[in-house]
């Protein structure tokens, strides 16, 4: 495929991954209203992800032998890091602030590429994480509730180092000489995940009886169990599969600002199917998310050719991660 089509069809697909991941928020905040515990939500959403993945993960159980570590560290940062630190940064900090920090893993990210990595980043990419970070403070709205714990700052930070792991991680496999079916990556993480995130929420003690009633989206009832059904397999099974196969057609960087997106997606689909108002500063913010975004897809990275992302053959697998983010009060992908 030619790089510029390729390019092309990794935009698309990050794009679609963002839609996805963002759209989680709308389908769980019934159901937590229902009577879920938001925990209770995340593991259904990942515990049924990884049923439904299981055949996959049978099909690629060779991969248990040949790269246990990362499958290991993708379940633990990608999948229930993210969303286990978000979660309990929530708990001390407003949403909005655990929010910002958790998206500053676009520029976590350049910073691993550029100091760790030793790889160079364009002055495009760097600008567009600035103002995609700078937009996204303006769509959380971070000023209306600001306060400092230091614990729920750093946890919320956890979440955000989770992230990169998500995005880094993703990067892996893609090395001719021993490559790794993403797909596989995914499957097994989300059984990695569920482990986790079954001794985190404990759904022994969850309202099972709330998936067999109603839940209602801004006055229309809307029943749960098809809001689980998009939780699982829109929000988790084709967000990840999605971002996965974008990331490795682009790069870390690049994928980690385009990712916040969906922050703004989330709060576009409250404001519609839930009648969250957005105020003149969430709109403009969310225009200027958007223009980070596309500033940082348009950059190439320098001395591509002779310096190919560490690991994979175009770039990387992504949130958030996965994760379920809450914005504008509803919650989106901690979210991993």
């Amino acid at each position: 495929m030619h790089a510029s089509q390729g390019r092309s069809a990794g935009l698309g697909l990050a794009l679609a991954s963002a839609f996805a991941f963002g759209g989680s928020g709308v389908a769980a905040k019934p159901l937590i209203e229902a009577g879920l515990d938001p925990l209770h939500v995340v593991w259904l959403r990942v515990a049924g992800a990884a049923l439904v993945m299981l055949p996959v993960a049978w099909r690629h159980r060779d991969l248990l032998r040949r790269r246990p570590a990362l499958l290991a560290g993708f379940g633990l940062l990608a999948v229930a890091g993210v969303q286990a630190f978000y979660f309990a940064s929530l708990s001390r900090i407003p949403v909005g602030v655990a929010l910002l920090i958790e998206y500053l893993a676009p520029a976590l990210v350049l910073g691993w590429v550029r100091f760790v990595q030793r790889r160079p980043v364009t002055r495009a990419a760097a600008l567009g994480v600035v103002l995609a970070v700078g937009g996204l403070a303006c769509v959380v709205q971070v000023w209306s509730g600001l306060t400092f714990d230091l614990l729920g700052l750093l946890l919320a930070l956890g979440a955000a180092c989770c992230q990169v792991g998500y995005f880094v991680l993703s990067d892996q496999g893609g090395d001719e000489s021993d490559p790794v079916d993403p797909l596989g990556v995914i499957a097994y993480g989300l059984l990695f995940g569920t482990l986790v995130l079954t001794v985190v929420a404990r759904p022994w003690g969850m309202e099972w009886s709330v998936l067999g009633g109603a839940a209602d989206m801004d006055g229309t009832a809307a029943p749960a169990w098809l809001l689980l059904g998009w939780i699982v397999l829109i929000a988790t099974v084709l967000a990840y599969v999605t971002g996965v196969v974008s990331v490795r057609r682009l790069s870390p960087q690049v994928a980690g600002v385009v990712a916040c997106l969906e922050a703004v997606i989330a709060t576009v689909l409250a404001w519609v199917l839930l009648g969250e108002h957005l105020a003149a500063p969430q709109i403009i913010g969310g225009v200027v998310v958007l223009v980070g975004a596309f500033i940082a897809q348009s950059s190439t990275p320098k001395a591509a050719s002779a310096q190919p992302v560490a690991g994979a053959g175009a770039a990387t697998l992504a949130a958030g991660p996965p994760d379920d983010r809450e914005t504008a009060g509803s919650v989106d992908r901690a979210e991993a």
